[in-house]
């Protein structure tokens, strides 16, 4: 049995190997770019994270899911690229999840993350906010986390409920304390201008969010710390645990999770508070939330890839990053890492 299936595989790919010559042989569930250097990574997180595959029609996704099936299985038609086949491949991991094999409620999908998180990300930037606003923006940008967390998490390993729930509440609780806490000391800073109190203020989100993500990834991953996470050798066969390879997992995803927000959260307030004095914006001041909504989608188009590329999924000698559906986020969680050991 083993044996055909390896001779169907293999005449799948035969047929399509001289089939396209601008796209890499294709490869069943493995990545289009190579994993090895950060440039192929983030190529290949620019994939993950493309927003027109929201907009593929369900007879789009059957005719994907069906070329793959027929690859699998030996039986494609002759003429299909390599092109058509990552296409297909790009379009199925991106609206089923790949555990249960259901589809993903668009706003918590990796390729929905950016488009339905930024008018949260507007809403964490906007000036003067009260204290109800303040609360309410956090807040709702924790829970838009947590669901990408829970709607993306590695279903072969469940985690119980209350596992997220603690996250979810942890993050949130931390969340709005520092941001609340810290719009309350500018608030009596009486050595600063009003102009300086605003300006000071517009950066109180990230380092509240940034702490928020810690929080959340200690106390999700907690547990690993003390049980250790799969060791793999060489040849991707599992050889035992590491609690060393888990502080080293733990602190990467941490990492990442600083890093995401903070050119999300920081460099539009700065360009905004440059694009604020123009005479364009000053005789137009209606044009400042549109204008603020496309800074704040052009840096976060910009961070989410960055960040998530900055670690390899899998590391000889060191532990991987999160895997790609577990963002920092947006990390979100997927099962833990492993360390990949060179035989």
């Amino acid at each position: 049995m083993a044996d055909t299936a390896t001779t169907a595989s293999a005449a799948a790919a035969a047929s399509v190997a001289n089939a396209s010559t601008d796209a890499p042989p294709f490869q069943l569930g493995k990545p289009r770019f190579q994993q090895t250097s950060f440039y192929g990574r983030f190529r290949h997180f620019l994939d993950i994270i493309d927003p027109r595959t929201l907009f593929v029609t369900e007879r789009r996704l059957r005719e994907a899911v069906q070329l793959l099936e027929d690859y699998k299985h030996g039986t494609l038609r002759p003429g299909v690229t390599n092109e058509q086949l990552w296409s297909a491949q790009k379009i199925k991991q991106a609206i089923l999840h790949p555990d249960t094999n259901e589809k993903i409620f668009m706003p918590f999908r990796m390729s929905g993350y950016i488009p339905f998180g930024t008018p949260i990300v507007v809403g964490l930037l906007l000036p003067n906010q009260t204290l109800a606003s303040t609360v309410f923006w956090q807040w709702l940008n924790q829970s838009h986390n947590a669901c990408v967390n829970y709607a993306n998490r590695n279903a072969t390993k469940p985690s119980p409920v209350s596992k997220f729930i603690q996250g979810y509440l942890g993050a949130v609780i931390s969340a709005v304390s520092i941001a609340v806490g810290l719009n309350v000391l500018v608030q009596k800073a009486n050595k600063f201008t009003p102009a300086t109190r605003l300006l000071v203020q517009r950066f109180v989100p990230f380092p509240a969010v940034a702490s928020a993500n810690i929080c959340n990834v200690v106390l999700m991953r907690y547990g690993e710390l003390q049980e250790g996470i799969d060791v793999l050798d060489g040849d991707g066969n599992l050889v035992g645990s590491s609690k060393i390879a888990a502080r080293h997992a733990l602190l990467e995803t941490a990492l990442t999770r600083v890093v995401l927000p903070m050119p999300i959260l920081v460099l539009p307030p700065i360009v905004m508070s440059v694009l604020e004095k123009t005479a364009l914006l000053q005789a137009r001041p209606r044009l400042l939330l549109p204008v603020q909504s496309l800074v704040c989608l052009a840096a976060f188009g910009l961070a989410l890839p960055l960040a998530i590329s900055l670690f390899p999924q899998m590391s000889e000698g060191v532990p991987q990053a999160e895997n790609w559906r577990s963002f920092s986020t947006p990390n979100t969680e997927h099962g833990s890492p492993g360390l990949a050991l060179t035989s």
